[in-house]
């Protein structure tokens, strides 16, 4: 489907969604004032070109007892195909893991890990990536305080 460009109100309805994603079509008619009918459509629009890839629910780490989040930069023994394909299948069988980045620079993937304490962090950094063939150095820095984290994606750009 081809994009057209987006308007004010489609940039209100994006920044809306972005913060209250569970907000219902009469709320968001109201915020956005245009009709029910018009947001709706709009709204379809965005879904269907692209514009909002999945609507979830950001759980409370708090309520979930997990304490720790941990960043771990990742450098492999060698970059060849079969070794960067166990380590993403490595990656990716982990729900610990939350986040995977392939970077340029001295380590090769920045991982983003949310254990319960540092007990768990430890038994998964033994378990997953310190005894890993594919793997030659990890470096972890843990999360002491966060003042801004969120899923909310600068529209200045459009």
């Amino acid at each position: 489907m081809t994009q057209r460009p987006l308007d004010s109100f489609d940039r209100r309805i994006l920044a809306i969604l972005q913060v209250q994603g569970d907000i219902g079509p009469a709320e968001l008619s109201e915020l956005v004032h245009l009709s029910g009918s018009q947001c709706s459509r709009r709204l379809q629009r965005l879904k269907a070109e692209g514009y909002v890839e999945q609507t979830v629910a950001v759980l409370s780490r708090e309520h979930l007892n997990l304490d720790v989040t941990t960043y771990v930069l990742v450098t492999m023994r060698s970059h060849s195909p079969e070794n960067t394909e166990a380590f993403q299948k490595r990656i990716r069988s982990n729900a610990q893991i939350i986040e995977c980045a392939s970077l340029t620079g001295e380590a090769d993937y920045l991982l983003k890990v949310v254990t319960k304490d540092l007990a768990s962090y430890n038994a998964f950094l033994v378990e997953n990536l310190l005894g890993a063939p594919e793997i030659a150095t990890v470096r972890s820095s843990f999360v002491l305080d966060r003042f801004k984290s969120t899923t909310a994606l600068p529209l200045d750009f459009l």
